[in-house]
This record gives structure tokens, C-alpha cells and sequence, in this order.
């Protein structure tokens, strides 16, 4: 496992970048000097959940008898349709909105955000698929999520520095690359399965 490919997969698929809008949007209803707190927090929860999956994916993937191809097709599926919205946003934005009038708690900053559908799916997926490689990707999901993290903390100031357009096209550039990361996902998951003879999947 490359700690750097790993760390820029989970890089794009936390989508600090996307997740911008979605962060001000929720931290209106904060009072101005709690803003970063409350972002930390639930920057801080998302990673509790992301490590849950990573210490537990192998019991998780047990109990509920799931086969490593199957997580593998649901993450490229689920990759995929994050993706699409990436690339052609919506108003709602990428996970809806809530409508929230209060202090956010977990949802929508901490899950689905960050640690959402596709970030645990990948994190489960590797961690099954690389079995000796605990501690590459351990470090390369935390550096993920720091980098992640500083970029939501200072949201504000990148808006202000990227405008609404620079933010809108990295955001899209993000969606294509995850665009292909989700089809090479489902495509080895046909080809574990035999579907795909190794030489046109690779």
C-alpha cells in the first residue's frame, strides 16, 4: 500500500474542499466566537468514527457475513454517485439540507460530511484488502482527516481567498478524479469475482 496515493484517495473522498459551503452554512446559526470550536468538534467526531471503522471493519464485515467484493462494489457505487453530484452539483448541496436552526451536533458536519458513506466504505475496504498494511493506512487516514481539518477550520478564509468560483471548480476537478477511482473500485471488485479476466481490467 502507498501511504501517499491512500492519503490523496481519502484526501478526496473527505472532500474538504466541497464540504466548505456546507460547513458556513451550518456555523451561521453560531455565535461568531464559537465557530472554530464547534467545527473542531465535529471534525474531532468524524475522526472517532472513521478509526471505528478502521479498528473494527473485520468484525463489522463478519458479523454481517459481508464478502470484501461486495463492500468493494457498494463503496464504487456509492463513490460513483458522490461523485456525479461533485461534478454536477445541486442546490441542496451534496447531502441535502437539513434546514438546521440550532448548533449542529454530529449531523450533517461530522457524518455525513466527512466520515460520510463513501470515506468509511473506502476505509473499510482497504483496511480488509490490505491486511498488513494497519499502520500505512492508519497514518495515511489520519493525515487525510489533518488536512481535511485545517482546510475546515480556516473555511472563511479560503472562501474569501477562493471565491465561490475557485472553490465550485476544484470541487468539480475532485468529482472527476473520484469519477475514475469509483469505476477502477468496481472494476477490480468484477475482476476478484472473475467476471473481468485480469488482462482487461489491468
Amino acid at each position: 500500500m502507498d501511504f501517499f496515493a491512500t492519503a490523496l484517495l481519502l484526501f478526496i473522498v473527505l472532500d474538504p474542499l466541497g464540504n466548505i459551503p456546507l460547513y458556513l452554512s451550518q456555523l451561521k446559526v453560531v455565535p461568531e466566537h464559537r465557530r472554530r470550536h464547534v467545527a473542531m468538534r465535529e471534525l474531532g467526531i468524524a475522526y472517532l468514527v472513521l478509526l471505528f471503522f478502521f479498528f473494527a471493519g473485520a468484525t463489522f464485515m463478519k458479523v454481517l457475513s459481508l464478502d470484501v467484493a461486495a463492500v468493494n462494489i457498494a463503496g464504487g457505487v456509492v463513490l460513483f454517485l458522490i461523485a456525479l453530484r461533485m461534478v454536477f452539483p445541486t442546490p441542496e448541496g451534496l447531502f441535502g439540507n437539513p434546514g438546521l436552526q440550532s448548533e449542529p451536533l454530529i449531523v450533517p458536519l461530522a457524518v455525513p460530511a466527512v466520515a460520510g458513506p463513501g470515506a468509511l466504505s473506502v476505509v473499510l475496504l482497504l483496511r480488509e484488502a490490505n491486511p498488513h498494511s494497519g499502520s500505512t493506512l492508519f497514518w495515511a487516514m489520519t493525515a487525510a482527516w489533518l488536512a481535511s481539518a485545517l482546510i475546515l477550520a480556516g473555511a472563511s478564509h479560503l472562501q474569501r481567498g477562493l471565491r465561490d468560483v475557485g472553490i465550485l471548480a476544484i470541487e468539480r476537478l475532485m468529482g472527476l478524479v473520484l469519477v475514475i477511482i469509483a469505476i477502477q473500485m468496481f472494476i477490480d471488485a468484477l475482476r476478484s469475482i472473475g467476471l473481468i479476466p485480469a488482462s482487461i481490467a489491468g
